[in-house]
């Protein structure tokens, strides 16, 4: 049984397949991006460097605990995906209904939780006294969305175990206009500064999930639940969580050691905080593509493992980094030659301005490493290797706490381009593990942790 939008991905070019996925999805993406961008934007231009850098500075305290979600609406998607590859139509539907328990339990914990610690949390990073009450105001705001964010997130990462990626992109589009009026409205108009800026994207994120859920219960019909499809169903949640929950590890474990090299960053004062926070909107951008690509490679290789295609599984790496390596070229010339021009779009302190322009350049040099990390993950985490997921997460860690404190004690008066240059050795050392385990996981895959 098709839904309109439906791709099955077990025959058929991949590399087709994949770019008739990864394109509305990176779209989509980009759009999500522009989010936080208007934020930037907006906060920077009309409120300041200080306030920007106060926006900034919660950036990885926050993803850790919408992460954690994520991560187990992710397991959810890969459960659907196997299920939906394999042709089995029941099982899709309960997985879907079954998902919608885990999300709602998942997001309201975090919800709260993130919202009580947002100024330990803070504190303990060394958020500078000046931008602390606004930082703290804004972690608040955004931890009030994760609940909300999660509608939008349960119904996109379903819809995408399906192949679809065209109709949560339809609701992200729609959303990102509503949150830059808002957020004019918000921080310009009623002069609401960095609480304006959360509550705008607070009300454009309920709209765009909200939107996406109805329009999916509607009209495809693996959302067309019957009573017996809502029922709870033990070996579901249980496979769910148990490919879950280790990604939701890896996503919280990078987060801790984002957070861990934001304290390294503050320790250079507001400056760098504000070019920092400028290059991270920048390179968010960078990584869509690379997303995409690898969401839509998990999506393949899902379908595929739990319909026992191991030939197409193992193909998915090669399509997946020719796609990459075309993007990786293509970004390394803009960041090149208009460093200066973008980071203008952000502040006008011409100090921050130059300092962001030379990382953007610096870090350019590195995405190759990226896109060896996303397309590995995408295919190591459709295939549901959890021990990867966690690993993963451990070596990040690793890498953005202890780099930072081997370059001080290398070099004691290190420049603030230090902070940069931490995050491309992290990027190396990632990618050199992502492919050792990928390689590993070839010789020895089988389908025996298939859920199908």
């Amino acid at each position: 049984m098709k839904g309109s939008q439906n791709i099955h991905m077990t025959q058929g070019n991949p590399t087709r397949l994949l770019l008739r996925f990864a394109i509305p999805m990176l779209i989509g993406n980009l759009f999500q991006q522009a989010y936080s961008l208007a934020d930037s934007v907006i906060v920077g231009q009309f409120l300041g460097s200080n306030a920007l850098a106060a926006v900034g500075s919660t950036g990885s305290i926050t993803f850790l605990f919408f992460s954690i979600c994520n991560g187990i609406g992710s397991g959810a998607g890969i459960v659907t995906s196997q299920y939906f590859g394999a042709g089995l139509f029941d099982r899709t539907k309960r997985a879907i209904g079954n998902a919608a328990y885990i999300m709602l339990v998942a997001s309201a914990v975090m919800g709260i939780a993130a919202f009580l610690a947002a100024p330990f949390l803070l504190g303990l990073m060394d958020v500078p006294p000046e931008i602390l009450p606004d930082a703290t105001t804004y972690m608040r705001m955004s931890c009030i969305g994760v609940p909300l964010v999660a509608v939008y997130n349960y119904s996109s990462s379903m819809l995408r175990a399906l192949g679809d990626s065209k109709t949560p992109l339809y609701f992200l589009i729609f959303s990102c206009f509503l949150n830059i009026a808002l957020d004019i409205l918000f921080v310009y108009e009623f002069r609401l500064g960095v609480f304006g800026a959360a509550l705008a994207t607070i009300i454009a994120q309920l709209i765009s999930g909200m939107g996406c859920l109805l329009y999916a219960l509607k009209h495809n019909p693996y959302f067309h639940l019957s009573r017996a499809d809502l029922q709870p169903d033990g070996e579901i949640i249980r496979q769910s969580v148990r490919l879950g929950l280790p990604l939701s590890l890896q996503w919280s474990l990078i987060a801790v050691s984002s957070s861990a090299l934001q304290t390294f960053v503050n320790s250079f004062g507001p400056e760098a905080m504000a070019a920092f926070t400028a290059t991270n909107r920048i390179e968010q951008l960078v990584h869509q593509p690379y997303g995409s690509i690898s969401a839509a490679l998990a999506t393949y290789a899902g379908q595929n493992f739990g319909a026992h295609n191991m030939n197409r599984v193992k193909d998915g790496l090669k399509h997946g980094m020719l796609l990459s390596a075309i993007f990786t070229v293509t970004m390394m010339i803009i960041f090149q030659c208009l460093n200066e021009p973008i980071m203008r779009l952000f502040v006008k302190e011409e100090p921050v301005i130059l300092l962001g322009a030379e990382a953007l350049k610096l870090t350019s040099w590195f995405y190759i490493f990226l896109a060896v990390i996303y397309m590995s993950r995408g295919i190591l985490n459709g295939v549901g290797d959890a021990m990867f997921a966690f690993i993963n997460g451990i070596v990040e860690v690793i890498c953005r706490i202890s780099l930072p404190l081997l370059l001080i004690a290398l070099i004691p008066d290190v420049d603030m381009i230090g902070i940069w240059w931490t995050a491309c050795m992290t990027w190396i050392i990632s990618a050199a593990f992502c492919m050792l385990r990928y390689v590993t996981w070839r010789k020895k895959a089988d389908f025996s942790k298939s859920v199908v």
